[in-house]
């Protein structure tokens, strides 16, 4: 076995006395604060002059803002995590800028996550115990698994969630263990009642934790809506009671899909997935919130860092490819197939049940795109021709169904 080398995150709960909940609560306003006013000096400048202010501007107009009487208060916590929200200002425009995120928004106080990042100079670890910038006590943490032997934390992320759950993530340098390469291969089709359909023709079941804790999920929510603005304590427990059930469905869904996409990538050397459009998908109002209770972007995303990791190859098809129209066995194109039909007979004599269908061909076009060399990304214009999955089968004009879920 070989190991590589990639930056990892791990993340605990911990359990902070009043001081320290107080001081990373004042620290987490300070950050939001700064961002804020830095966003704001942005937009003025570049509305007024056309001027881009930068992060060292930035940093200047900080150290101006500590010297005023009104924005003392800046001094009482860590300027680390003062700073790294101004590089995270920058980051935003870079992302707007390259046509990757939506121009920055300001952070609000109710909905905007609350967090503080530490960088090296802001915390202390040793011997287990962390210690951060401003603070006399190592937090009280929660090592529900060791970090990799000998690293060191290069950045602390301090958060709390809606749930009112302190947790701390420390980045560290990590060489996992990649598992001897095996000779198998797995198409996978995304879907709403079978979360995932493989090509081996196993059907894994949708979980759905959103649809079953909707009671829950509702009954809490009607409590909050019943809280005037102005009760503020009762307001903030019902909110806090929200803020649970939410929690508990997404760390519920987050524990399956972990569970699933490491299963899959320990046995597959290669896998195939589509390119859905889950953006889009969500604009059908009959099936957004079973899709967003199906969470395939999240699915996605596992799968690639964890390929990455564990040295597999991961194969992303055209979303275009009309795999649940396909036969598999002779390859003759139907001219349509309602989300209704789930079984199906071609000319050729083969049944087909639609998704194990969908995987199947889906497979054989990510082994075609692999053997192309087109990469791991579908191609969006290829110069002079078509991409490799599109050579196999052209698909049909683009139409409102195309956007419909193939589960």
């Amino acid at each position: 076995m070989t190991t590589c080398h990639v930056k990892r995150a791990f993340k605990y709960r911990f359990y902070p006395t009043d001081t320290q909940a107080a001081a990373l609560s004042r620290t987490f306003g300070c950050v939001r604060k700064v961002y804020n006013m830095a966003l704001a000096a942005r937009t003025e400048a570049w509305t007024l002059r056309r001027e881009r202010v930068s992060y060292i501007a930035t940093s200047a107009m900080l150290t101006g803002w500590k010297k005023t009487e009104e924005l003392a208060y800046l001094n009482e916590v860590s300027s680390v995590p003062l700073q790294q929200t101004l590089r995270h200002r920058q980051g935003a425009f870079t992302n707007f800028w390259q046509k990757r995120a939506k121009y920055p928004r300001f952070k609000s106080l109710k909905k905007s996550r609350r967090s503080a990042e530490y960088t090296t100079s802001g915390f202390r670890f040793r011997d287990g115990r962390l210690t951060l910038a401003k603070m006399t006590d190592p937090l009280d943490i929660v090592w529900s698994r060791p970090i990799p032997q000998g690293a060191s934390p290069s950045t602390v992320t301090v958060s709390q969630d809606a749930a009112g759950r302190w947790f701390v993530s420390m980045l560290c340098d990590d060489r996992p263990t990649m598992p001897t390469p095996v000779n198998a291969a797995v198409g996978i089709d995304a879907g709403v009642t079978s979360l995932v359909t493989l090509s081996t023709g196993e059907k894994i079941t949708n979980p759905r934790h959103e649809h079953k804790d909707r009671e829950r999920l509702a009954r809490a929510q009607r409590d909050l809506s019943r809280k005037a603005e102005g009760d503020g304590s009762n307001r903030a427990k019902a909110r806090l009671r929200v803020g649970r059930a939410y929690a508990r469905i997404a760390d519920r869904r987050r524990d399956f899909l972990h569970k699933l996409t490491t299963r899959l990538v320990r046995e597959n050397q290669t896998i195939v997935i589509e390119d859905l459009t889950v953006r889009n998908m969500l604009r059908n109002r009959r099936l957004s919130r079973a899709i967003s209770d199906a969470s395939w972007t999240e699915l996605r995303s596992m799968l690639e860092y964890k390929a990455d990791w564990y040295g597999r190859e991961l194969v992303v098809v055209d979303r275009w490819f009309p795999s649940s129209k396909l036969c598999s066995a002779c390859g003759t194109l139907q001219s349509g197939m309602p989300l209704n039909v789930r079984e199906w007979t071609c000319g050729c004599g083969t049944t087909h049940d639609r998704d194990v269908n969908a995987a199947r061909n889906i497979l054989a076009a990510g082994l075609a795109v692999a053997a192309c060399g087109d990469g791991v990304r579908p191609q969006r214009s290829t110069p002079g021709g078509q991409s490799s999955v599109k050579q196999e089968v052209v698909p049909p004009p683009r139409s409102r169904a195309a956007a419909q879920p193939r589960g």
